[in-house]
């Protein structure tokens, strides 16, 4: 469960710790002091998307922290990432987002990326935003919500890969099917660019050899000049002896001295290794000056060459050893096209092996779905019926279509609100607080599957009011029995049923706004109460009243914990 959030700078929070309990914690506040920025705190940290406009002004970075403890190291998305929770099953999460757009992400120390810290934090914690109502409403989410809950990932990950290998088929099929003025002028195309890439007569690696030719023969005179003075000064003249003679000399004179000690003997040996290597310097700029053999033919047909490279490579591609690469997709190319009336017969035969592969697949995924959709509209039913919902009628429509990426299946959710009226798509007769509450059923029905210990829910109250603001309270007091719930709610009931008690204060501090974040105990939870209940004045009937409401409460919750629900 999430056991501690630290922020620094995110918003008009300078600094917070809030160290959350196990069971049922609530959040409240007046509005705009900051209980949604603890959610959006809470959603950096677990690696979602955020702004640098989250940074508090003035700031040059914000840091959040989550620390979890009763950590499962057996959560696939911790291996899959590297991550593991320390033997107590502690696990901290840290995210530091700076002005300039920069994230520092860390799990238990060890750097991760954004979307490592977004996987890890997925499987400990579930987010339920107020937006997620309006998501209720597109129906194209649908299949997408049911496909969640019926665990079709294999499913459709191997219907996928078969519909894929079918779709290649086809669009290699269209590609072939070219009208036969289109076939004939790529034909005529490739044969002419096969044609000039074939005359050419390329070869890898003839480009550096070729231009490092047409460097020397440009530079013809002077390596003549710098070679025969080379020589000169090496091997000498007719009337003159080279160095190679004067470093003899040397040696021969030195020769005479080796019996007068080891100093002699080291000089003589140096300068005969002096000599060697001059002699072979002397015979390799020798050999060099008698190879090389400078023609302006040579040049002018090294430059045509050169040229005839740079005028293809701007058609064909960059180096040789790319143009020889387009040269065998060309004809590649042209083979296909000349064959295309063979290749199609081909593929239209594997084509139709491959749909009937497709039909079998999205018709046992479409079966699976159906199977799935009785067990989660019992789930749903049986979730409104606690939420106050006993009457509604909820169904899940399908309607079958060309299999497409994702199946067969056109999927709706669609509900009667009120007895005797018909089935009809969920966005034309469902209000505000009944969205919230279908909801709510769909996420704590999701909620049973999935191994997130903790769920949060950003003002799941929205439109409810009366008893069926009671019956989600007693939902989620419920919920809390099995998982750790954070729920930032406006509705006295939701408060009044946590187990722990949070307010949200906005004030000012050296002429600067922040929010603070503390745990109220009894009395201050009272008082909280009947803020909630009758605003700014707060009279002793009204503290009563929170005293009955929280009194309530704990009756209830004993019930459930003697229920053992």
């Amino acid at each position: 469960m999430l056991q501690l959030l630290h922020i620094e700078n995110i918003a008009i929070i300078e600094r917070a710790d809030i160290e959350f309990a196990r069971g049922f914690n609530a959040l409240t506040g007046e509005t705009g002091a900051g209980k949604s920025i603890v959610i959006d705190s809470l959603g950096a940290v677990l690696g979602q998307r955020t702004s640098r406009d989250l940074i508090r002004t003035g700031a040059p970075k914000a840091f959040v922290s989550a620390a979890f403890d009763g950590v499962d190291a057996k959560i696939p998305a911790l291996a899959e990432n590297g991550v593991a929770p320390e033997t107590d099953g502690t696990l901290l999460l840290q995210r530091e987002l700076t002005a300039d757009g920069k994230n520092v992400c860390r799990a238990n120390g060890r750097p991760i990326t954004v979307a490592q810290l977004k996987s890890i934090g997925s499987a400990l914690l579930n987010i339920h935003g107020q937006h997620e109502g309006t998501a209720l409403l597109d129906e194209t989410q649908h299949l997408a919500y049911l496909d969640r809950f019926g665990r079709m990932d294999d499913r459709l990950a191997a219907y996928g890969e078969l519909y894929g290998a079918m779709h290649a088929t086809q669009r290699e099929i269209e590609t072939l099917r070219m009208d036969e003025a289109e076939k004939a002028r790529r034909v005529d195309t490739l044969r002419h660019q096969i044609a000039e890439l074939e005359r050419a007569e390329l070869r890898e690696g003839e480009e550096e050899a070729l231009l490092a030719r047409r460097n020397i023969l440009r530079n013809g005179e002077k390596f003549i000049d710098a070679m025969t003075e080379a020589d000169y000064c090496l091997n000498g003249g007719d009337e003159t002896n080279g160095a190679v003679s004067a470093i003899k000399q040397a040696e021969d004179a030195l020769r005479a001295l080796r019996g007068l000690g080891d100093e002699f003997i080291g000089l003589s040996d140096r300068l005969e290794a002096l000599r060697s290597e001059a002699y072979d310097l002397a015979m390799t700029v020798r050999d060099k000056k008698e190879e090389f053999d400078f023609s302006p033919e040579e040049l002018d047909a090294v430059e045509s060459r050169a040229d005839l490279l740079y005028r293809l490579k701007k058609k064909y591609g960059g180096t040789v050893e790319e143009m020889l690469d387009y040269l065998a997709r060309s004809r590649d190319e042209l083979d296909r096209i000349e064959y295309a009336d063979d290749r199609i017969a081909q593929l239209e035969k594997k084509l139709g092996t491959q749909k009937s592969a497709v039909l079998k697949a999205a018709k046992e995924l479409s079966d699976a779905r159906k199977s799935a959709a009785k067990t989660l509209e019992a789930d749903i039913l049986r979730e409104l019926s606690e939420l106050d919902m006993p009457k509604v009628r909820f169904a899940i429509d399908f309607a079958e279509k060309e299999p497409d990426a994702d199946g067969m299946d056109t999927v709706r959710f669609l509900m009667s609100a009120n007895v005797g009226e018909e089935l009809k798509p969920i966005h034309r007769i469902a209000s505000g607080g009944e969205l919230a509450r279908i909801m709510l059923a769909l996420k704590n029905v999701f909620a049973a599957q999935e191994s997130v210990m903790t769920m949060v829910f950003d003002e799941v109250d929205t439109g409810v009011s009366g008893r069926a603001a009671q019956r989600v309270a007693e939902k989620l007091a419920k919920v809390s029995r099995e998982k750790q719930v954070l729920c930032v709610t406006h509705l006295p009931q939701l408060a009044a049923m946590a187990d722990t008690h949070f307010s949200v204060e906005k004030g000012e501090e050296n002429g600067r706004t922040l929010t603070r974040v503390t745990e109220l105990d009894r009395a201050a939870r009272a008082r909280e109460l009947a803020r909630l209940t009758g605003g700014e004045t707060v009279s002793e009937t009204m503290l009563r009243g929170a005293e009955e409401l929280l009194d309530a409460a704990e009756r209830f919750k004993s019930g459930i914990a003697g229920d053992g629900k």
